[in-house]
């Protein structure tokens, strides 16, 4: 989950500019975390404690109420209504990555990304993309070659993955929703050639960066087999002690990198 964790960070400044191309410093003395790297870190800390991924979700806005949340999930959050709001937004897949990490079997991760979505983003297309990404990046811990990662999320959930980068680029925008953004985040990491390359090749989409580079840096991370030091140190230095202490206590319980 670090590597999501990480792409938020990198992203956060360039989310809406519309940057076309990889060659940009990797961190702006503005960078920040958002509430993708929030979220993800509520994800966790449900795994770990065991308490529902919708009382952590709640508990992590309270803490971080200014984190750029979208509009919707702010008013849920801040309620004592605990009923979804059938979002088919890409909230749910930014925040999943921890679930890939956590489960053995891809039955048991197909569930609780499930579980993690529905308490939000209970419309199918909400549910599809974080089941992908938490495929996504099950398969790629557990040793899949990019093929076959294609091959399934492609089959299993009917994205296209097959158009490249240089293609996306030309006609791409800002889009939130799961379905335009979720592919397009997948097809970043299958492009890529290490953790980094894999959040350029997000941000250079020109969407919504910091998302996008968060779910590519998820699977980017299950792939490469970690974050690169010099990243870990920079995020290190970002993040406050609560969500580091969450980082930490998951990355030792579940192997991360």
């Amino acid at each position: 989950m670090l590597g999501a964790i990480a792409g938020d960070i990198i992203g956060s400044v360039y989310e809406g500019s519309g940057i076309k191309t990889t060659d940009f410093p990797l961190f702006h003395t503005n960078c920040r975390f958002t509430d993708d790297t929030v979220l993800t870190v509520a994800v966790a800390d449900s795994i770990l404690t065991g308490v529902g991924y919708s009382e952590k979700l709640k508990e992590y806005y309270r803490y971080y109420p200014w984190a750029g949340y979208g509009g919707t999930f702010q008013v849920w959050a801040a309620s004592e209504d605990n009923e979804p709001y059938n979002s088919w937004g890409n909230g749910s897949a930014m925040r999943v990555s921890p679930v890939g990490f956590a489960f053995e079997t891809l039955d048991d991760v197909l569930e609780q990304a499930e579980r993690s979505a529905e308490v939000t983003h209970n419309h199918p297309e909400g549910i599809k993309g974080a089941q992908s990404v938490a495929a996504a990046v099950f398969l790629a811990r557990t040793g899949r070659d990019k093929r076959y990662i294609k091959k399934f999320i492609e089959e299993r959930f009917e994205y296209n993955l097959s158009e490249p980068l240089d293609s996306i680029r030309t006609w791409y925008r800002f889009d939130v929703s799961c379905q335009g953004s979720v592919p397009q985040a997948i097809t970043a990491f299958l492009e890529s050639t290490d953790y980094e390359d894999a959040v350029r090749n997000a941000i250079s989409l020109g969407g919504d960066s910091d998302t996008i580079a968060c779910i590519a840096g998820g699977i980017a991370e299950a792939f490469y087999d970690g974050v690169p030091s010099p990243i870990v140190e920079r995020v290190r230095g970002i993040l406050d002690d609560r969500l580091w202490g969450v980082v930490s206590a998951f990355r030792d319980g579940f192997r991360t990198c």
